[in-house]
Protein backbone atom coordinates (compact mmCIF):
# COMPACT_ATOMS: atom_id res chain seq x y z
CA UNK A 1 0.00 0.00 0.00
CA UNK A 2 1.04 3.47 0.04
CA UNK A 3 3.92 4.82 1.37
CA UNK A 4 5.28 1.09 2.80
CA UNK A 5 8.96 1.13 3.12
CA UNK A 6 11.11 -1.84 3.09
CA UNK A 7 14.88 -1.42 4.20
CA UNK A 8 17.45 -3.62 3.39
CA UNK A 9 17.81 -7.27 4.64
CA UNK A 10 14.21 -7.75 5.45
CA UNK A 11 12.39 -11.03 4.61
CA UNK A 12 8.90 -10.74 4.19
CA UNK A 13 6.49 -14.27 3.82
CA UNK A 14 3.91 -14.95 1.39
CA UNK A 15 0.08 -13.42 1.56
CA UNK A 16 1.42 -10.70 4.26
CA UNK A 17 -0.36 -7.48 4.61
CA UNK A 18 1.20 -4.29 4.97
CA UNK A 19 -1.23 -1.49 5.18
CA UNK A 20 -0.16 2.72 4.42
CA UNK A 21 2.86 3.90 5.78
CA UNK A 22 4.20 0.60 7.28
CA UNK A 23 7.92 1.66 7.79
CA UNK A 24 10.54 -1.65 8.91
CA UNK A 25 13.95 -1.17 9.21
CA UNK A 26 16.70 -2.92 8.18
CA UNK A 27 16.95 -7.26 8.66
CA UNK A 28 13.27 -7.19 10.14
CA UNK A 29 11.25 -10.81 9.44
CA UNK A 30 7.61 -11.24 8.72
CA UNK A 31 6.34 -14.64 8.39
CA UNK A 32 3.43 -15.77 6.18
CA UNK A 33 0.07 -14.40 6.17
CA UNK A 34 1.14 -11.55 8.98
CA UNK A 35 -0.90 -8.43 8.69
CA UNK A 36 0.49 -5.12 10.15
CA UNK A 37 -2.29 -2.36 10.59
CA UNK A 38 -1.49 1.43 9.07
CA UNK A 39 1.43 4.20 10.15
CA UNK A 40 3.42 0.88 12.02
CA UNK A 41 7.03 2.01 12.58
CA UNK A 42 8.98 -1.86 13.28
CA UNK A 43 12.26 -1.63 15.06
CA UNK A 44 15.19 -3.49 13.35
CA UNK A 45 15.98 -7.01 13.59
CA UNK A 46 12.03 -7.67 14.72
CA UNK A 47 10.74 -11.00 13.95
CA UNK A 48 6.55 -10.91 13.43
CA UNK A 49 5.37 -14.43 13.51
CA UNK A 50 3.17 -16.60 11.03
CA UNK A 51 -0.56 -15.31 11.07
CA UNK A 52 -0.15 -12.67 13.79
CA UNK A 53 -2.22 -9.11 13.31
CA UNK A 54 -0.54 -6.20 14.68
CA UNK A 55 -3.06 -2.95 15.54
CA UNK A 56 -2.55 0.07 13.64
CA UNK A 57 -0.42 2.67 14.96
CA UNK A 58 1.59 0.05 16.83
CA UNK A 59 5.32 0.76 17.40
CA UNK A 60 7.23 -2.78 17.37
CA UNK A 61 10.57 -2.61 19.13
CA UNK A 62 10.15 -6.42 19.78
CA UNK A 63 9.00 -9.63 18.54
CA UNK A 64 5.13 -10.39 18.03
CA UNK A 65 4.61 -14.33 18.46
CA UNK A 66 3.01 -16.16 15.75
CA UNK A 67 -0.65 -16.29 15.44
CA UNK A 68 -1.03 -13.64 18.50
CA UNK A 69 -2.86 -9.78 18.11
CA UNK A 70 -0.71 -6.67 19.15
CA UNK A 71 -1.50 -3.27 19.47
CA UNK A 72 -0.71 -0.34 20.84
CA UNK A 73 2.22 2.39 22.22
CA UNK A 74 4.09 0.46 23.59
CA UNK A 75 2.47 -2.65 22.46
CA UNK A 76 1.32 -5.76 24.46
CA UNK A 77 -0.72 -8.87 23.41
CA UNK A 78 -4.20 -9.43 22.95
CA UNK A 79 -4.66 -13.09 22.78
CA UNK A 80 -4.75 -14.80 19.48
CA UNK A 81 -5.77 -14.40 16.29
CA UNK A 82 -8.99 -16.23 16.51
CA UNK A 83 -10.70 -14.95 13.68
CA UNK A 84 -8.04 -15.16 11.17
CA UNK A 85 -6.91 -18.70 12.52
CA UNK A 86 -10.70 -19.96 12.01
CA UNK A 87 -10.41 -17.74 8.25
CA UNK A 88 -7.56 -19.25 7.63
CA UNK A 89 -9.03 -22.74 7.95
CA UNK A 90 -6.85 -24.17 11.36
CA UNK A 91 -8.95 -27.27 12.47
CA UNK A 92 -10.55 -26.72 16.03
CA UNK A 93 -8.43 -29.10 17.29
CA UNK A 94 -4.91 -26.57 16.49
CA UNK A 95 -6.48 -23.76 18.02
CA UNK A 96 -7.68 -25.13 21.09
CA UNK A 97 -3.68 -26.15 21.68
CA UNK A 98 -2.75 -22.94 21.06
CA UNK A 99 -5.24 -21.44 23.42
CA UNK A 100 -4.03 -23.28 26.26
CA UNK A 101 -0.48 -22.70 25.37
CA UNK A 102 -1.20 -18.78 25.07
CA UNK A 103 -2.84 -18.79 28.33
CA UNK A 104 -0.06 -20.96 30.01
CA UNK A 105 3.08 -18.60 28.55
CA UNK A 106 1.00 -15.49 29.27
CA UNK A 107 -1.79 -15.59 31.86
CA UNK A 108 -0.22 -17.92 34.58
CA UNK A 109 2.15 -15.69 35.91
CA UNK A 110 5.08 -18.04 34.67
CA UNK A 111 8.33 -16.67 33.67
CA UNK A 112 8.86 -17.34 29.62
CA UNK A 113 11.30 -20.37 30.02
CA UNK A 114 8.89 -22.33 32.86
CA UNK A 115 5.85 -21.29 30.60
CA UNK A 116 8.17 -23.10 27.65
CA UNK A 117 8.72 -25.97 29.81
CA UNK A 118 4.78 -26.52 31.10
CA UNK A 119 3.30 -25.86 27.37
CA UNK A 120 5.91 -28.93 26.68
CA UNK A 121 4.72 -30.99 29.29
CA UNK A 122 0.84 -30.34 29.01
CA UNK A 123 -0.13 -29.23 25.59
CA UNK A 124 -0.32 -31.60 22.52
CA UNK A 125 2.68 -30.18 20.35
CA UNK A 126 0.53 -30.00 17.16
CA UNK A 127 2.89 -28.32 14.40
CA UNK A 128 1.10 -24.79 15.52
CA UNK A 129 2.01 -25.63 18.93
CA UNK A 130 5.72 -26.21 18.14
CA UNK A 131 6.23 -23.32 15.73
CA UNK A 132 4.75 -21.07 18.65
CA UNK A 133 7.28 -21.98 21.01
CA UNK A 134 10.15 -22.34 18.46
CA UNK A 135 9.34 -19.02 17.73
CA UNK A 136 9.26 -17.68 21.29
CA UNK A 137 12.25 -19.87 22.53
CA UNK A 138 14.40 -18.31 19.55
CA UNK A 139 13.79 -15.00 19.86
CA UNK A 140 16.52 -12.78 19.76
CA UNK A 141 15.08 -9.05 20.73
CA UNK A 142 12.85 -10.26 23.23
CA UNK A 143 8.86 -10.80 22.79
CA UNK A 144 5.78 -8.74 23.28
CA UNK A 145 3.97 -9.46 26.15
CA UNK A 146 0.68 -9.19 27.43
Amino acid sequence: MAYTHVAHDCRIGNHVVLSNAVNMAGHVTIEDWAIIGGIVPIHQFVCIGAHAFVGGGSRVSQDVPPYCRAAGVPPRLYGLNSVGLERRGFPAESRKYLKRAYRILFQSGLNVSQGIDRVESEVRQVPEVRHFLDFIRNSERGIILG
